[in-house]
């Protein structure tokens, strides 16, 4: 049996560079962080030796997955049909500021966008479910 009623997962586009793909992980992190809450997310207090604090650690699992675009725009999909919370970050968001990614986001329709990744959260059985046929990211 799973300590956790809810589980988090993010899968990310394995064809984008890494230096790319993380800073689309931290946008989306932040972002689902946010709309989730400290205490969905089991955030905690770490201390060491020194009893030096170390903030806001999920005590959660976080696992990264991978995919290509086309399979996290289906999972994007499945997550909107099992109300599943998500956040996910597109190819139009970068380069710019942020009112040119608005707007160019905002003149693409949804099948030309291309995936950096999403993050799920959601019950644990059925986050399990959606990602299961993912490998890890490596």
């Amino acid at each position: 049996m799973n300590v956790f009623e809810n589980k988090i997962v993010a899968v990310l586009n394995e064809k984008i560079d890494p230096g790319v793909v993380m800073n689309a992980l931290a946008h989306m992190s932040i972002g689902l962080g946010s709309h989730v809450g400290k205490d969905a997310l089991k955030q905690i207090e770490y201390s060491d030796a020194d009893n030096q604090k170390h903030q806001l650690i999920s005590s959660m699992p976080f696992m990264i997955l991978k995919a290509n675009s086309n399979k996290i725009r289906a999972l994007r999909q499945a997550a909107l049909e099992h109300t599943i919370t998500f956040a996910d970050f597109t190819d139009t968001m970068t380069v710019g500021t942020y009112q040119e990614q608005l707007e160019r986001t905002k003149g693409t329709k949804e099948e030309k966008l291309i995936y950096y990744g999403i993050v799920l959260f959601g019950p644990w059985n059925k986050v399990s479910e959606l990602t299961k046929k993912f490998s890890l990211w490596k």
